[in-house]
């Protein structure tokens, strides 16, 4: 089952500061933690999940790592672990403080700038097996929102830039009273910016930014896994206003191998031999992800044993070695016989005696065991 994203779990965007960051894991804290919810599971799962995405979030390192390849970049949960229900507790006291003196504000806020962070994008590239071992090198095409070059990003045909909107004095918000309380709401006529453009750009008609497509060249490290996120800070849309660039984020889809199957940082496959291959024992040679290997198949071998090479499976992403190429044994019964190979086979059923009564799967299990 994958995990929730952290910065959903937390409910800010990519670019929140640390203090956003905090604000927003004590309201979940005060909201779900167990003190205040007792008995509720589903309650303590998410005071949790809070906790393990604010735990990699605080920490610069383990956000960038994060911000670049997803879970995958920290290792699954954040260190430290969780190991009861008020595991990362913070003082309740002090998000009661932080809450009430929010909720009670009657104070006037100025409006948020006009400047806005340009939108994050997302690239789905599809790469083969191979390359997701060893990693590649590959250029894209991505459309996205550019600084309009007509008007460079003022919206106007004059090049004057917005003016000052008449209805809300440039404050971008309709202040009324509504009985003891001073209410606020966006301005409609400008849509909270404070500011209205009278004559606008005939190239991006007033909005400041227009499409287009460029080349990016994507860079994939050696063992990354189906899904891997790779952030690109700064190549998403343009921001408005002198607002900085989003970023853009490569998914990886990574297609299937004619016989390879991957389990984490290992290789698995299904290698056929002859009965007197398992029986007798062999050395043989198989092919692996970056050339041939030598298998070593053990006398006895029995049917369905898995025999493991070590350091021929996925390098360990932004780290040193590899996992290990595993391979079913499965002992191929032939379907027909000449003449000559009847022979040999009655004649060594002759010499072997099998006792064919039947006996339970835990007791043919452990018969299994003695010849492997």
């Amino acid at each position: 089952m994958s995990k929730a994203d952290y910065y959903e779990v937390l409910g800010v965007s990519r670019d929140a500061s640390d203090q956003e960051l905090k604000s927003a894991y004590r309201k979940l804290a005060l909201k779900y933690h167990p003190d205040r919810n007792p008995g509720d599971h589903a309650a303590e799962e998410k005071f949790k999940q809070a906790s393990e995405a604010y735990q990699v979030l605080c920490d610069p390192d383990k956000r960038a790592a994060y911000d670049r390849y997803g879970h995958a970049g920290v290792g699954g949960p954040a260190s430290g672990g969780f190991g009861g229900p008020f595991a990362g507790a913070v003082d309740l006291g002090d998000i009661f403080g932080d809450l009430f003196g929010e909720m009670f504000n009657m104070g006037g806020s100025p409006r948020a700038s006009r400047q806005q962070r340009g939108d994050d994008l997302r690239f789905d590239l599809s790469i083969g097996f191979e390359d997701a071992v060893f990693g590649t090198e590959t250029e894209v095409k991505i459309r996205r929102l550019e600084i309009c070059p007509t008007c460079d990003g003022r919206g106007s045909a004059s090049g004057r830039g917005p003016t000052t909107c008449a209805q809300c004095h440039g404050r971008g918000q309709i202040r009324y009273q509504q009985g003891f309380f001073s209410v606020a709401r966006t301005c409609g006529a400008c849509g909270g910016t404070g500011s209205i453009i009278g004559d606008p750009c005939q190239t991006c008609r007033g909005e400041t930014r227009v499409s287009k497509e460029l080349k990016l060249n994507v860079k994939v490290p050696p063992g990354v896994e189906d899904g891997t996120r790779i952030r690109y800070s700064g190549e998403g849309d343009a921001g408005r206003a002198g607002g900085p660039k989003g970023d853009l984020y490569v998914v990886l889809s990574i297609q299937p191998h004619d016989f390879f199957e991957r389990d984490g940082q290992d290789l698995r496959c299904v290698i056929p031999v002859s009965f007197p291959q398992a029986a007798l024992g062999a050395e043989i040679e198989i092919p692996g992800i970056d050339g041939p290997v030598s298998l070593k198949i053990p006398e006895g071998t029995q049917s369905g044993k898995e025999v493991r090479v070590r350091g021929k499976g996925v390098p360990i992403l932004n780290e040193k070695g590899r996992g290990d190429l595993v391979a079913r044994i499965i002992v191929q019964v032939p379907r027909k016989l000449t003449r000559a190979q009847r022979e040999l086979v009655n004649k060594l059923a002759e010499l072997m005696n099998v006792d064919n009564r039947p006996t339970s799967p835990t007791l043919m299990d452990k018969m299994k065991d003695l010849f492997n």
